[in-house]
């Protein structure tokens, strides 16, 4: 267990009157401190003023792709703003609320405020991750691929699992997840399935989930009960946004039409409307076949195309500095966690060293913990 973990543990466990309340506001005032030196709210001030003047041009939606760029970044360096102020009121409002509730032994006042410390940990903690995501692509949506591995109908039941893991995380954050593509297994689970978040900053969050996962438990599918490991695959790239210079060409597009199916391979529709687009050069393949027409399930593979020839674009560039640079670490995200329901109880990830032991909250989409605990880990390696 991580020294970060144990400390929340123990915050937990012990009753507020234990603690001093001082010593832990201090605390969140000094993180705080330094989450606003490092977003800069007199750079986020100017940068505001200079994009509303931009904003007010009369030709700006001429140019459909600047103009979401630039109202974009106007809406966050407001949002930032905006949060640096609520925050500060809210950690001097804490202490005063505390401090009269000491000089007038108000137990309901004194109950109050350390529900309000307690809370402004928790948003201290999740704004100083967002701070963290400042890579090239951290802003944007992310596409997820999520595959079977080794283990048979085992790792074909985790694959679902773990998408319905990441769409209930997405859902628990106000997302609106969108599976494009699911190929069933012909027993349990799934073979593979792509989801699509088309959120602000999805892909900084869920690319630390990139990697291998590994399930230990004692097999359902198995007449002895017998304990089985099984792996699946997730892969995460950027979404692809219409001024990245990706330019493919349609001679090099193999594209094949062919009906949806369901579960155990059972048609799902009656005319040919799921599309199977594979591009030439590199082997890449993608599919969708969950949009109502051929048209539209055309368009949004072309759209993970073009996601996952960014990706191999960004990881070709990134061979070539680490090459150039003498950097010869292996990728950061293989063989990241472990779930492991028997026999014990406890999903860890090997990376970070993080771990919580109830598996079933996990798998519900609790992944907070995890997703912050990756972050850190990757801006320290």
């Amino acid at each position: 267990m991580t020294h970060r973990a144990i400390i929340s543990l123990v915050v937990d466990l012990w009753p507020m009157a234990e603690i001093e309340f001082n010593q832990r506001l201090e605390s969140v005032r000094e993180t705080f401190e330094a989450i606003v030196e490092v977003l800069n709210p007199r750079q986020l001030e100017s940068d505001k003023d200079e994009l509303e003047i931009q904003v007010t041009d009369p030709g700006l939606w001429d140019d459909q792709a600047r103009a979401q760029k630039l109202t974009s970044k106007l809406s966050r360096a407001k949002q930032s703003l905006e949060t640096i102020s609520r925050i500060e009121s809210r950690i001097s409002d804490a202490e005063v609320l505390y401090q009269m509730s000491q000089d007038e032994q108000d137990s309901s006042a004194e109950a109050e405020a350390v529900k309000e410390l307690q809370s402004l940990e928790k948003d201290i903690a999740e704004l100083e991750v967002q701070t963290l995501l400042n890579g090239e692509y951290d802003e944007r949506g992310a596409v997820m691929t999520i595959r079977s591995g080794a283990g048979g109908d085992d790792a074909t039941d985790f694959a679902e699992m773990l998408l319905r893991m990441y769409s209930r995380f997405a859902e628990k954050r106000g997302w609106k997840p969108k599976v494009l593509d699911t190929s069933y297994a012909e027993g349990a689970g799934i073979k593979s399935a792509t989801l699509e978040v088309g959120e602000p900053f999805a892909f900084g969050q869920l690319s630390v989930e990139a990697g291998t996962h590994r399930l230990v438990r004692m097999s359902p599918f198995n007449a002895a009960g017998k304990r089985q490991t099984s792996f699946a695959a997730v892969e995460v790239v950027p979404l692809i946004e219409s001024t990245d210079e990706i330019e493919i060409d349609e001679n090099d597009l193999k594209i094949d039409v062919y009906r949806s199916s369901g579960p155990g391979g059972q048609s799902v529709n009656t005319t040919d409307s799921a599309v199977r687009i594979t591009h030439q050069p590199t082997g890449t393949v993608v599919s969708c076949q969950n949009e109502k027409s051929q048209l539209q399930n055309k368009a949004a593979a072309m759209r993970v195309l073009q996601s996952r020839l960014l990706e191999i674009k960004r990881r070709e560039e990134l061979a070539t500095k680490k090459e150039l640079a003498g950097d010869v670490k292996a990728s950061w995200g293989e063989q990241m966690r472990s779930y492991v329901l028997a026999p014990y109880q406890m999903v860890k990830d090997l990376r970070t060293d993080y771990e919580v032991n109830n598996p079933d909250e996990i798998f519900d989409g609790d992944l907070d913990g995890f997703v912050q605990a990756g972050i850190r880990w990757r801006k320290r390696s």
